[in-house]
């Protein structure tokens, strides 16, 4: 059958066309004005969209890369941080700040909801050597998302640093840098920026910046202070990722065209129809009470499997999703709703997953998912995300 592929999986996600037709244009060198000129207004985009006045600097690398600059910038080894563990991205920050010889305090959370800040605050204040918290905005593997600002403002009071990996978070969910005090955030390009996968982008705040500049950093390529210093003149360090970043510029003029708050009215919008087209289907929400923005995940039931069923969605609707990870590997689903995607794509991928877990042998009993899904979607649009409680 001839299906339109639809990508709707946590990263990478759709491209727009107008993103393709410029990255398909001709080389141009980094260290000619050409490309300092195109980093001047990518610099100037970037800050919106992290909500800082501090450089955003561009790295050659996934968004993992950035998480291991961030670590090896801002700490030295034989420090203590506070880990919030709760999925596999969590448990990322565990290993690359263990591999650069930190001592780690695991704060885990039940996968699927969000941590809750009074923890956070009881687990430092328990610990004074502790200086820093590291996190993420929104969890993609297990489609939950945190409350950044409420724990900004406990590590704002203790003076530690929060470093937030908003890899899936950036460009789809409110996440002002500075007005809520992170001190570090970090994105990749394969999510909410429309993207292809290999640029990461990472900012720090004032405070951070003293931090960095009193250590040694460890790290030839990811030193932070010295793409400082070349971003004040539009260049990078070393060789950037080119057309990634020519790609980015065309991106934020999207951004910029359709406004940063209407691109979260969106994303609220998408979130709270695939939940609502999920629930109605009866089946079960991965993140019940905390919900991820750009990443929505179900459980299957006993007698379903995530591969069948995924396989069966790609093979009779052309709709690709994804596998849960880690422990839920082959018992959750999650759909991707961030970046390039609109109504009529979660349509498909709701009317895809309802169609496959039926070819699988799954039972569902509803049959108006599609219009509830819709009503929704309108009603979150309508009444916007800061009127609704997540």
């Amino acid at each position: 059958m001839l299906y339109k592929n639809r990508l709707l999986t946590p990263g990478p996600t759709p491209l727009p066309e107008r993103v393709r037709l410029v990255m398909a244009g001709d080389m141009i060198h980094h260290r000619k004005p050409a490309f300092k000129a195109l980093l001047g207004r990518v610099r100037e985009g970037l800050a919106e969209i992290f909500g800082t006045a501090q450089p955003v600097l561009p790295l050659a690398a996934s968004g993992t890369g950035a998480m291991t600059a961030a670590v090896t910038n801002l700490f030295a080894p034989g420090e203590k941080v506070l880990v919030v563990e709760g999925g596999m991205f969590g448990k990322r920050w565990t290993e690359i700040a263990t591999g650069f010889g930190l001592r780690v305090t695991v704060l885990p959370v039940e996968w699927g909801f969000a941590v809750a800040p009074e923890t956070v605050a009881a687990a430092l204040d328990a610990d004074p050597e502790i200086r820093g918290v590291l996190m993420q905005l929104s969890e993609t593997s297990t489609t939950a998302q945190h409350p950044i600002e409420a724990v900004a403002a406990i590590t704002r009071k203790l003076d530690l640093l929060l470093l937030v990996d908003g890899i899936s978070g950036v460009g789809i969910t409110p996440c002002p840098m500075d007005a809520w005090g992170i001190d570090c955030l970090l994105t990749g390009s394969q999510k909410g920026l429309m993207l292809p996968p290999g640029l990461a982008l990472i900012a720090l705040s004032e405070r951070a910046w003293k931090k960095a500049e009193g250590l040694s950093c460890a790290s030839f390529y990811f030193n932070l202070c010295k793409e400082r210093e070349n971003s004040g003149k539009n260049q990078t360090a070393f060789t950037p990722a080119i057309s990634l970043i020519v790609g980015l510029a065309e991106s934020l003029e999207m951004f910029r065209e359709f406004g940063l708050e209407n691109i979260y009215r969106k994303q609220w919008a998408l979130t709270q129809m695939v939940r609502t087209g999920i629930s109605a289907l009866g089946l079960t929400l991965l993140a019940p009470k905390d919900p991820a923005w750009g990443v929505t995940g179900l459980r299957l039931p006993e007698g379903v499997a995530a591969p069948t069923l995924l396989a069966r969605a790609a093979d009779d609707y052309g709709v690709i999703m994804a596998a849960g990870q880690g422990e839920i590997k082959d018992k959750a689903i999650r759909i991707g709703h961030m970046g390039w995607v609109d109504f009529a794509d979660m349509l498909a991928g709701l009317a895809a997953l309802a169609g496959a877990f039926r070819a699988c042998g799954g039972y569902l009993g509803c049959r108006n998912y599609l219009e509830q899904a819709e009503v929704a979607y309108h009603e979150a649009l309508t009444r916007g995300y800061k009127r609704i409680p997540s």
